[in-house]
């Protein structure tokens, strides 16, 4: 029996992504004079473990560039060599080529074979800067069964080796393709073995870790066989292929110990049909040196449309709970007591069933924030600035509809800061600031709401070119404007005070969008800044767009239902609290503080049972930082609203 197993490659490809995401982090936090041990080994083992799974599926363009950096990065993890930011540059370089390729396969969008090869050669060229140079070996830890080591390859007058290299049975293509990788390091001859088998014989004066990384360009070391002078040396197995680091367990095999030749000769058995399978169950596993076992327990994978067709359900169900409520509020509290008692426990229920459902689809903010450390780093060099990226509130959670959703809009606003809030080194250095900016993004929850914050210590947003920039494009605008006003106009269409159109930014594209979409999702965009200390753009956006707490209120015969996020409270004022403005109303004193008033019956033209605002309720609710009263014949209560898109469902 064959097995298909395209079935397994979505459990790689999530699994490849966060730990991708994870080497990229890891990367950023690097201190490259003094590089934690930990965070080297954790980032061996993702590259490791990326490597085993794409061999796995064959996806062998994959296996050819995580090889090239294990191995570069299991010398610097073993004091091989010291790590330094071209280093980094180039572990960065090469983990977005993974996210190409990657996508390649999983979407199939192109791949850049060109920034693939230069990766390569970028990696190749780090690991022979260091593979001249002297490094003092570690003496190898005691192994029970390990085989006896090598003989050291014998060099001629001219520093040169003679390899001897055997290749598995492979399409003469291949042959081809390393006989000319391995023609540029040396003198290369071949010949062709009685079972077809071909051999090169290749002097050299590269290492024999070199030739082994050459030839993963073109085959599995693990198939090759190579032996130096008379002394054979098996390279089978390159020492970053450490057992227990996969994300599948290594192969246990109760073969006796060989020597090393023999060893590097022998081929792993094909596994049986069933073996696949119980590979595939294993994936999601990864271990770490400072916990062992398995985290699948805590965790499942479930498939978003599953999710979103249990809040629907839900949502069916809150709908059905509320009009059983209004069914029964005409009985009879004592001849039906346990029904009413009943409802009342049905109730909560549901609500229990409605937050834990709700919170499947919360997820952290951090998803969002681990894209810009690295998107900060790039900018910053590329405008030579210096700037410090913090990150608060990444634990905070938000409903993945939205979260998916915020992420251009923050994108925007992290360059724009990056680009125009925080100042050249050496400006900040003539205004007595530190070289190195400061951009904090930030989230936290209030009310009914989550605040995303976007701040930064750079020169701050200026005033009058904003208004005479405001003025030459026709806007509506006055020199008294206050500053918040004035500072919502770079939401216009168009506008942009950059002097210098660039490739980042200039174009006055953007944040005219950034507060659409941000609009599109129930949110407000607020900008506070100060000239020469910073500016700082909040935006507040709902928790969630499914499922919504209101407060009933009713005029006249009609009930209607207000967001409970805005709502702030409801009392009935006084007739001396309530003033009348000529011509435009009436005003509620609430706590030395005069609020508009705003009839509801007056709005929807319908018949109050009070028109005078003394003897109804008056509800205070708060939006985009403006308060009002609304005015109202009295309270029904709380009732849990269903948000559903009335076309699909009409």
């Amino acid at each position: 029996m064959t097995i298909d197993m395209s079935q397994f490659y979505q459990v790689f490809f999530d699994e490849a992504d966060e730990l991708l995401a994870e080497m990229e982090k890891l990367l950023l936090a690097l201190d490259v004079t003094a590089p934690d041990s930990e965070d080297l080994n954790a980032i061996f083992r993702a590259a490791h473990s990326i490597k085993g799974g794409a061999a796995t599926f064959a996806f062998t363009d994959i296996t050819e560039v995580t090889h090239m950096l294990e191995s570069l990065l299991d010398r610097i993890r073993k004091g091989e060599m010291a790590l330094t930011p071209e280093h980094v540059d180039a572990f960065l370089a090469a983990k977005d080529v993974l996210t190409m390729q990657m996508d390649g396969h999983h979407h199939g969008s192109g791949v850049d074979q060109q920034a693939v090869e230069s990766v390569c050669q970028r990696l190749k060229a780090l690991s022979q800067g260091i593979a001249d140079a002297p490094v003092a070996a570690a003496p190898p830890a005691p192994v029970a069964s390990a085989p006896e080591p090598a003989a050291a390859p014998v060099a001629d007058a001219d520093g040169n080796v003679r390899f001897r290299i055997e290749l598995p049975e492979v399409p003469q293509r291949d042959v081809d393709a390393l006989a000319a990788e391995l023609g540029l390091l040396g003198t290369i001859s071949q010949e062709v073995l009685a079972d077809k088998r071909v051999v090169f014989t290749l002097t050299t004066g590269e290492s024999q870790d070199n030739i082994v990384a050459i030839c993963s360009f073109v085959l599995d070391p693990d198939d090759l066989k190579i032996t130096h002078g008379s002394a054979p040396a098996a390279a089978a197995k390159p020492a970053a292929d450490e057992p227990g680091y996969g994300i599948f367990e290594p192969e246990k095999t109760n073969a006796v110990p060989q020597a090393p030749a023999a060893a590097a000769e022998s081929r792993p058995a094909q596994p049986d049909a069933a073996a696949p399978v119980a590979e595939a169950k294993n994936y999601g596993r990864r271990a770490t040196d400072k916990e062992g076992g398995s985290q699948e327990s805590s965790s499942i994978r479930v498939g978003i449309e599953k999710v979103d067709q249990l809040i629907n359900l839900v949502g069916e169900l809150v709908i059905t709970q509320a009009m059983i409520d209004q069914r029964i509020g005409a009985l009879d509290p004592i001849h039906h007591e346990r029904l009413l008692n009943s409802a009342s426990q049905l109730a909560r229920n549901t609500r229990d069933l409605q937050e834990a459902v709700m919170s499947i689809r919360m997820m952290p903010m951090d998803y969002v924030f681990s894209r810009f450390p690295r998107m900060v780093r790039d900018l910053a060099a590329k405008l030579d600035k210096k700037v410090e990226f913090v990150t608060r509130g990444a634990a905070t959670e938000l409903d993945k509809g939205l979260i998916e959703r915020i992420v251009d809009p923050l994108t925007h606003l992290v360059r724009n800061s990056v680009d125009h809030g925080i100042e050249m080194p050496e400006k900040r250095r003539a205004s007595g600031k530190s070289e190195t900016g400061k951009l904090t993004l930030s989230a936290a929850h209030q009310g009914g709401n989550i605040v995303i914050e976007v701040s930064d210590d750079g020169g701050g947003l200026s005033r009058d070119r904003i208004l005479a920039k405001a003025k030459q494009q026709g806007l509506p605008v006055s020199d008294t404007m206050p500053d918040s006003d004035v500072w919502q106009l770079i939401f216009a269409p168009g506008f942009s005070t950059a002097e210098v159109v660039t490739d980042v930014s200039g174009r006055g594209v953007g944040m005219d969008v950034v507060k659409r979409n941000i609009t599109a999702m129930g949110g407000t965009v607020d900008i506070r800044s100060v000239p020469g200390t910073g500016t700082t753009i909040a935006i507040s956006l709902p928790l969630t767009l499914a499922i919504l707490d209101g407060m009933s209120v009713r005029v006249g015969e009609e009930v209607y239902i207000l967001p409970l996020g805005y709502v702030i409270e409801s009392l009935q004022p006084a007739a001396a609290d309530v003033k009348e403005i000529a011509g435009q109303g009436q005003v509620v004193k609430i706590r030395e503080e005069y609020l508009p008033l705003i009839p509801l019956y007056q709005i929807f033209a319908i018949e109050p049972n009070f028109t005078d605002p003394s003897q109804g309720i008056v509800v205070i609710l708060e939006a985009d930082g403006k308060k009002a009263a609304l005015l109202v014949d009295s309270l029904v209560g709380q009732q849990q609203v269903v948000v559903k898109n009335l076309e699909s469902n009409f």
